[in-house]
């Protein structure tokens, strides 16, 4: 993939937003983990999938996590590490979707969760269904939700923008919590990482808040919603969309 130095400047340009949002954001302790925390700032990597494009995005998403994690006030903990795909896979899906490359989309969201079910927490498979469900139910919903997505962006009016970049990002965040999830819920991780020995402490985390998270995942999708839209309006009435290049072709859904 080639870049342009236009498009190198709104990665650097993008990928400082990011920093600078981390340092103001909220951040929501992952419960029962206190050393991992949500950031209500990780939406803007939704919405580098929009403005960007899928590669791209990602690709800003990615540097401006990695900066977040090494620059103070982050430590650089290792507690991080595993996690630092999430923004970039939030981006991607995003992206993917916003071009009309669903089918990519549906498959690595769909990938993302197939595996978690065959994750330790959630094997045997049935014994342990209810794991994988608690966990991923409103991953399911989110995967469901591309289709409808889709058909919305084809759609010119400014309420059908505005819920199709509400659920781009809502799918977007959950592709994030998805991988979240499924980096937790291997020993190398939840033993090597957060000393938790026991895989039935783990499943137990799973199983503690099935509903939190979602609601997090509905605020971020309004959030990213509030700022891509104006945003979107505008660089279309400037001729700059896609800044990261033409977008492919619309798919039959």
């Amino acid at each position: 993939m080639q870049i342009s130095a236009r498009e190198e400047a709104f990665i650097i340009v993008f990928a400082a937003l990011y920093y600078v949002l981390s340092i103001f954001s909220l951040y929501i302790p992952a419960i029962g983990l206190p050393q991992l925390t949500i950031s209500l700032t990780a939406f803007i990597a939704s919405v580098f999938g929009i403005l960007l494009g899928a590669e791209l995005g990602a690709l800003t998403a990615f540097i401006g996590a990695l900066v977040a994690w090494v620059l103070p006030p982050s430590t650089g903990s290792v507690a991080g590490l595993p996690f630092l795909l999430s923004p970039p896979l939030n981006a991607l899906t995003a992206g993917l979707i916003y071009t009309r490359r669903w089918k990519e989309a549906a498959g690595i969201l769909a990938l993302l969760i197939g595996m978690f079910w065959v994750s330790p927490p959630c094997t045997p498979f049935g014994q342990y269904w209810y794991v994988g469900l608690a966990a991923s139910w409103d991953k399911i919903i989110a995967l469901a939700l591309i289709a409808p997505t889709v058909l919305l962006l084809r759609r010119p009016s400014l309420k059908a923008m505005s819920v199709a970049f509400f659920l781009l990002a809502f799918i977007g965040n959950q592709a994030d919590n998805t991988w979240g999830n499924l980096a937790f819920a291997f020993p190398v991780v939840y033993n090597g990482i957060f000393n938790i020995a026991n895989i039935e402490a783990v499943r137990d985390l799973f199983l503690v808040s099935p509903f939190i998270y979602p609601v997090i995942r509905i605020i971020q999708g309004i959030l990213a919603a509030a700022v891509a839209v104006p945003l979107v309006k505008a660089l279309k009435s400037l001729g700059l969309m896609p800044l990261g290049g033409k977008p492919a072709k619309e798919d039959r859904v």
